[in-house]
């Protein structure tokens, strides 16, 4: 057994936190982190390339479906990776309108869509390392 600390992560009124040494570091909001994922749920799946290339894997739990944020109170992490948890910004980098480029250049065509903006779920960087690893997570089993 490794003498090693590991941080808990929970969730407490719709925001995700992990556990580190200088106290409970919020990460982001569940809904957020669902929305990115497509749902409350995930399904495990092998495809056949996966399953042709790594003939020992256990695919027994294929077709399992987890509760997201069931996978989010079990996850731990290292003192090293909530170190560079908290060294990300919590909030996403502001936009702005001309994002695209100025009105008539190639990808902007001068008009506004508010439609694509009301619909994107707004990720700092802090929250895009947590769902990175989360997503590893759901893909290979905790660690």
């Amino acid at each position: 057994m490794s003498d090693t600390p590991r941080f808990e992560t929970y969730v407490e009124d719709g925001t995700i936190y992990v556990g580190s040494p200088d106290g409970p570091l919020a990460v982001g909001s569940v809904d957020a982190v669902i929305e990115l994922l497509g749902g409350p749920s995930w399904m495990i799946s092998y495809s056949d390339a996966v399953v042709d290339r790594h003939p020992e894997l256990d695919t027994e739990d294929a077709g399992l479906t987890v509760d997201i944020v069931d996978m989010i109170h079990a996850m731990t992490h290292s003192q090293r990776f909530v170190e560079t948890l908290a060294a990300q910004p919590a909030t996403a980098r502001p936009t702005t309108d001309d994002a695209a480029g100025p009105a008539g250049s190639p990808g902007n065509s001068g008009a506004k869509d508010t439609s694509a903006a009301d619909a994107t779920v707004e990720v700092s960087p802090r929250l895009g390392l947590f769902v990175g690893k989360l997503l590893e997570n759901l893909e290979s089993g905790i660690d």
